[in-house]
């Protein structure tokens, strides 16, 4: 299935959004996950989260609406809600630390069968720092992993095991990719929905681990 980028990246934070309840307090990644506040549900009332200090982040400002000191963790401008509040970077980390984040919605590298996470380094490549992340996985409730199935090698990014360094071991709930949804339970890996345009066929051949199917498997699911 051929789709360009930008349009597998909106499909990823459509699918993603679904993963938010009202009354929860949500933080979204860096990456793919910030494009989530552009697809949010009228009827839910939730509040966005950024790690720099904002509790009530909006959707993507119009070029008439761009605050240059209002910015997400990623340093992309964003609006607030009304009601939105800022604050210091410790009272952010309090928050997440405290256990007070309902679901975490981050990007990724590499997950392993056991719900290991690698997102933050490439060696040799991509060093930043691993920031917030190891906070987020240890403190959110619930950590939703969304990224592409395969890297730009056509590999899978769903391993027996991680091979680039760690940011949490056993901290990822359910995967979502550009090809299917994927919770990680005591078993191993469900398969619990397939992307149009995939069959279950296809989600095992570009997966590393073995998939256990979900008896309710839901195929062309988004």
């Amino acid at each position: 299935m051929k789709e360009d980028k930008i349009s597998i990246r909106e499909r990823i934070a459509k699918r993603a959004e679904k993963e938010i309840k009202n009354g929860y307090y949500v933080n979204l990644g860096i990456g793919i996950p910030t494009l989530v506040a552009n697809f949010i549900t009228e009827n839910k009332q939730f509040v966005l989260q950024s790690e720099n200090g904002l509790l009530g982040i909006g959707p993507y400002p119009n070029l008439n609406e761009v605050d240059p000191d209002l910015i997400n963790a990623g340093k992309e401008t964003v609006t607030a809600i009304p009601g939105g509040a800022y604050f210091n970077s410790a009272d952010s980390f309090a928050m997440i630390r405290g256990g007070h984040i309902d679901l975490a919605i981050l990007g990724g590298m590499e997950v392993s069968k056991e719900g290991d996470l690698a997102n933050w380094m490439i060696p040799r490549k991509m060093v930043k720092g691993m920031g917030g992340a190891m906070d987020l996985v240890h403190g959110a409730k619930r950590v939703v992993v969304i990224m592409d199935h395969v890297n730009k090698e056509g590999q899978p990014k769903i391993l027996n095991q991680c091979s680039l360094p760690l940011t949490g071991k056993q901290v990822v709930s359910r995967i979502i990719t550009d090809r299917a949804v994927i919770d990680v339970v005591s078993e191993g890996l469900r398969l619990v929905e397939v992307a149009i345009g995939y069959s279950i066929e296809d989600i095992q051949n570009s997966t590393e681990p073995n998939l256990l199917v979900d008896e309710k498997v839901i195929v062309d699911a988004y």
